[in-house]
């Protein structure tokens, strides 16, 4: 079984390290942000969202 983790090679261990790339998906926690960027995150992903469904709603009323 193949290691996940693992580098492709060298170069590409050193960009991810100078980066500061995650390497796969799995190692961003978001749990791990602290409180005013998450509820700053939830704020905006409802605004936008409500903001959305009212624009949809009063084209449907014109």
């Amino acid at each position: 079984m193949k290691d996940e983790n693992k580098p492709f090679n060298d170069a590409i261990e050193h960009f991810n390290e100078i980066e500061g790339n995650a390497g796969n998906p799995s190692n961003a926690k978001i749990n791990k942000l602290p409180k005013p960027l998450k509820y700053f995150g939830c704020f905006m992903i409802g605004f936008i969202s409500l903001s959305i469904l009212l624009m949809i709603i009063l084209n449907l009323l014109n």
